[in-house]
C-alpha cells in the first residue's frame, strides 16, 4: 500500500459502531496492513482531558464545539497524520461529521461557524491548497433513536450527551443524514437496526467492493 487511508465510524449513540471497529482492525492486520484504532474526541493525552470535560463539565455549544476541535487539532497532528504518512490505515471512532450532527443538528449551533472551523483545523501542509483532511470513507451506521434509546437504556451510566432527551437524538439523525447527502461518495450507510452480524456483512462488502478489504464477500 503506498499511502495511508483513513475510514471514520458515524452514528448516534447506541447505534453499535464502536464494536465494529477491533473486529475491522483485525480483518485489515490478517491481510498485512498496519491499522491505528483511534478516537474522537480523544487519540491522544491532552485530547483526552478535554473528552472528560466535554463528556461531564456543563458547557454550552460554542464552549463545546471550540473544545471538540482543539482537540481534534492534536488529534490530526500527533496520531493521524502521522499514522496516514507511515502508509497505515486509521480507524477513527467519529470524526468531524460527529461535530456538525452533535453540536450542529443537535444543539442547534452554527453550522457556518463549524464549517470555518473544520477548514482552520483540518488543512493540513500535505495536502492541496484548499483542501481538508477528511475520512477516505465514512461508516455511517444508521438507526432510529427509538431504538438507540432502548439499547442504550441498561448498557451504561450515561453521560452528558447519552442523557439528553430522544428529540436532541432525532435532530442529531437527521444531522448525520443531511452530512450524508452532502457527501455521497465518502459515506456509506449502514442499517445498524439490523443484528450484529447482518451489520458487519454490510460493512464487510461495502469496503470489498471498493478494493479496501480482500476477501470478503457479498
Amino acid at each position: 500500500m503506498a499511502s495511508g487511508f483513513f475510514i471514520s465510524f458515524e452514528g448516534i449513540d447506541g447505534a453499535g459502531k464502536s464494536s465494529h471497529i477491533a473486529p475491522l482492525a483485525e480483518a485489515l492486520r490478517a491481510q498485512g496492513h498496519s491499522v491505528t484504532v483511534t478516537r474522537e474526541p480523544g487519540g491522544t493525552p491532552l485530547a483526552e482531558k478535554l473528552r472528560a470535560m466535554l463528556l461531564h463539565d456543563e458547557m454550552d455549544a460554542l464552549t463545546e464545539a471550540l473544545l471538540v476541535f482543539a482537540a481534534r487539532r492534536d488529534h490530526l497532528r500527533c496520531v493521524i497524520e502521522p499514522a496516514l504518512a507511515r502508509g497505515e490505515v486509521v480507524l477513527c471512532d467519529r470524526f468531524t461529521d460527529a461535530t456538525f450532527a452533535y453540536q450542529g443538528a443537535g444543539r442547534g449551533f452554527n453550522p457556518e461557524i463549524l464549517t470555518m472551523l473544520e477548514q482552520w483545523v483540518q488543512a493540513q501542509p500535505t495536502l492541496p491548497e484548499g483542501h481538508i483532511r477528511q475520512p477516505d470513507i465514512t461508516l455511517w451506521f444508521d438507526l432510529p433513536p427509538q431504538v438507540a434509546a432502548a439499547r442504550l437504556a441498561d448498557a451504561r451510566q450515561p453521560d452528558r450527551f447519552e442523557a439528553l432527551n430522544q428529540d436532541f437524538f432525532v435532530r442529531v439523525a437527521q444531522g448525520y443524514a443531511s452530512r450524508a447527502a452532502q457527501a455521497p461518495n465518502r459515506f456509506v450507510r449502514l442499517d445498524a437496526a439490523q443484528t450484529p452480524e447482518a451489520v458487519w456483512q454490510q460493512l464487510t462488502t461495502a469496503l470489498a467492493g471498493r478494493g479496501w478489504l480482500a476477501g470478503a464477500q457479498p
